[in-house]
């Protein structure tokens, strides 16, 4: 890995999607395994920076966030397209390697993907999740519950050298 910082992209409250005030972390090309290799490398990892509660899976279709986690997805297979942000947000290519740090109350959607793609996701501590999905009685108790998801202490990637360890903090 010779990953120095990740591109960072900072996302506005649009009345639906909250957001928040600390920046999707996007690392491309974090890893150079992909199928079941960069699967499990990619659980180990997250697994030895304390991101936990992980499965394989895609990404929804549809906007959606979480107000009571933080997350993280390693693209282990193909590549999509990705809405993040909301409506307003910013539409970007991910490809296997990559490593996006979705911070709790931030947007995301799959717009188009290949056949065969598939991520990892966790959470820091193993926390739990949940998925809202802009719904306007969702907002008083989505915006309490993202303002008590503490800071991770490690970048599921970088532990406490680089990354999400420092830009956050």
């Amino acid at each position: 890995m010779n990953i120095t910082q990740p591109h960072t992209y900072q996302f506005q409250d649009d009345g639906s999607i909250p957001n928040s005030k600390y920046p999707l972390l996007v690392y491309h090309g974090a890893f150079t395994g992909s199928d079941e290799e960069g699967a499990a490398w990619l659980e180990r990892r997250f697994a030895e920076n304390n991101w936990t509660n992980s499965w394989r899976n895609g990404v929804f279709p549809y906007h959606h966030y979480h107000s009571i986690t933080h997350e993280v997805l390693g693209v282990y297979q193909g590549s999509a397209l990705l809405h993040m942000g909301g409506e307003r947000g910013e539409k970007l290519q991910v490809t296997a390697g990559d490593v996006l740090i979705i911070p709790a109350g931030v947007g995301h959607k799959k717009l188009e993907a290949s056949a065969d793609f598939a991520v990892v996701g966790a959470y820091p501590d193993g926390r739990d999740y949940d998925i809202l999905r802009g719904e306007p009685g969702d907002r008083p108790r989505a915006l309490e519950n993202i303002s008590k998801v503490p800071i991770p202490l490690f970048d599921p990637i970088w532990g406490t050298q680089k990354g999400l360890s420092k830009i956050w903090r």
